[in-house]
């Protein structure tokens, strides 16, 4: 089945009409949607839409861009959520040196301190990385027990070998069908139960659907792009992502 393993459905963008963006999703096949809870208030939004749909869970965690707001009652606040059951992983966190929101050394601390604490809780770590590869493989490096998922990957090579060798995930969203891409050498390389599918909606919408507002259910065209870079059907990328995202996540009825 298909699950986007990427969705910012609490964002406002979707005020006017989340049901039936969700409606649409289910009526696309989907059987799951990962909500990502980037702050407390994402975290808490999510969980409030989750309660509502068993087919709808949860992350939680502080994304590079607020990574200096993070306090002792920041930690305290995500270890008590990584023990809600709806709560499925932490994130979305790491390392962005484009915008640079916060100072690098604030992310790098608060990277591998929400690492540990996925470490701690059993649970994967949603990771962020934007023109920072280095020092996002040495932050994964010195946290061997935790199990991450590369978000929206369109970081290089040397990141994505470090990562598979590691045993972590690999996820891809609409980015794949844009013009611009010169990465499905990464689609190739990424073992088939080690990857993931997704939409960072609503962000980065999928050809056909450029220039609009992304939606869970446009993750169908995400499939379909991997299966033609890894001469697959959809229906087979659909299985194997979807069994991936049950398995990594710890999906449970």
């Amino acid at each position: 089945m298909l699950i986007d393993s990427h969705c910012h459905l609490g964002d406002p963008a979707f005020d006017p009409d989340r049901p039936l963006v969700l409606a649409r999703a289910w009526e696309a096949g989907l059987g799951a949607v990962i909500l990502i809870g980037e702050s407390r208030g994402a975290a808490e939004r999510a969980l409030a839409l989750a309660e509502a749909d068993p087919r709808l869970w949860v992350t939680a965690g502080v994304h590079p861009h607020t990574a200096a707001d993070w306090s002792h009652q920041t930690e305290q606040w995500l270890r008590l959520a990584l023990a809600n059951r709806r709560v499925v992983a932490a994130g979305e966190m790491g390392l962005d040196y484009h915008y640079d929101n916060s100072p690098r050394e604030v992310q790098r601390e608060v990277f591998g301190r929400q690492l540990e604490l996925a470490r701690e809780a059993g649970k994967p770590a949603v990771v962020h990385a934007r023109e920072a590869d280095d020092d996002v493989g040495a932050i994964l490096a010195e946290h061997p027990g935790a199990t991450a998922i590369l978000h929206s990957f369109s970081s290089g090579m040397g990141l994505l070998r470090q990562a598979v060798a590691a045993g972590h995930y690999v996820s891809f969203s609409g980015m794949i069908t844009f013009k611009s891409w010169r990465l499905d050498e990464a689609i190739q390389e990424t073992p088939l139960d080690r990857l993931l599918i997704e939409t960072d909606a609503p962000y980065l919408a999928p050809v056909p659907h450029r220039g609009h507002r992304n939606e869970p259910a446009f993750v169908a065209q995400v499939a379909e792009r991997i299966a033609v870079v890894r001469g697959m059907t959809p229906a087979e990328v659909a299985a194997a992502t979807g069994a991936n995202a049950v398995r990594v996540f710890g999906l449970q009825g």
